[in-house]
């Protein structure tokens, strides 16, 4: 598998009937940035952000550290990801940088080793890392791998991770999402992994409402054990999506020649940073926030039915190793 398949990871979440932001939503992400990045002192906390290494996770990234935060950043591509956090001024905080492929999960189980063996605290987990393809490719395992990386992947890494999480609560989950959600119309549990037809938006919108539905099944699971799960949308960010030719057509043309009109990283990670950071969301959980503020969801992302079933197929997908 090339490296250019992966390149859209840690970068942006969009979908093509989105309007392009305004220059005022621009500068109250931008301000929202800047004011969460000069808060109050995350010393104590250690911090996990998958597709770290550019776009949304990198500003994430820098963000925390600045505050004292121990971040991991999880990078498929370790030599990018030390490239990306020597970029980053760390401040009062320490940057660990850690090679994870979500298209894997013999690389999965042993990312999560390692942060387990090093880490004895783990405050908050960032799933962030995400890609759309224009053509149907596998993960190791067989997977359609927009799905597998952006839902299963972060599954069984949160899965691996939990007990740890749980005994350092409070805790927070973030899942990363999209407004892409909404156009996904709901799963379909009969071609999950889209082999007898697939489109790129549909399997990207699905793996996006598949976050959602996760976060929501989730907190439930997790209802009084000190740990919050929450989902987002970051907006349509120019930050790289799209442009190692993995989404190609409108979607590629978009992204290359449309980003000087979107929001910069920083604009994007705002959402990111409030709902691991901020004190007035620290009791909240299942919620889909946008702009740090809570927003409603499409009517498939509150299927209960849809939130258990998923959550047992993604089980049954784990343990087999296989779709």
């Amino acid at each position: 598998m090339g490296v250019s398949q992966y390149a859209v990871r840690g970068r942006d979440r969009a979908w093509p009937g989105e309007r392009v932001v305004n220059q005022v939503d621009y500068m109250r992400g931008a301000w929202d940035y800047a004011r969460m990045s000069s808060s109050s002192s995350l010393s104590e906390k250690t911090i996990l952000i998958t597709g770290a290494n550019s776009g949304i996770g990198k500003a994430t990234a820098a963000a925390l550290v600045a505050r004292g935060a121990t971040v991991i950043m999880a990078a498929r591509d370790l030599e990018k990801g030390k490239a990306a956090a020597a970029s980053i001024p760390e401040g009062t905080g320490r940057l660990v940088c850690k090679q994870l492929d979500l298209a894997s999960f013999a690389s999965i189980r042993r990312f999560a080793a390692e942060v387990l063996a090093e880490h004895e605290r783990l405050h908050v987990v960032i799933n962030n890392a995400g890609l759309m393809l224009s053509e149907r490719r596998q993960t190791e395992e067989g997977l359609e791998q927009t799905l597998g990386i952006n839902h299963v992947g972060h599954f069984l890494l949160t899965d691996l991770l939990l007990d740890r999480i749980k005994a350092s609560a409070p805790a927070r989950i973030i899942n990363v999402s999209s407004k892409a959600h909404t156009q996904a119309g709901g799963l379909d549990f009969d071609d999950p992994m889209g082999e007898k037809s697939y489109d790129g938006f549909k399997a990207y919108s699905r793996s996006k409402l598949a976050n959602v539905l996760f976060t929501q099944e989730l907190a439930e699971r997790l209802e009084g054990s000190g740990v919050t799960v929450n989902s987002l949308h970051p907006g349509v960010v120019a930050s790289g999506f799209a442009r190692d030719g993995d989404a190609q057509g409108f979607f590629g043309a978009f992204f290359k020649w449309g980003a000087r009109f979107l929001r910069s990283p920083q604009s994007g990670a705002a959402t990111s940073i409030f709902l691991a950071t901020d004190p007035d969301v620290a009791s909240v959980s299942g919620q889909y926030f946008a702009d740090c503020k809570p927003k409603k969801v499409a009517k498939a992302a509150r299927d209960k039915d849809a939130q258990r079933r998923l959550w047992q197929m993604t089980e049954r997908w784990v343990a087999s190793g296989t779709a």
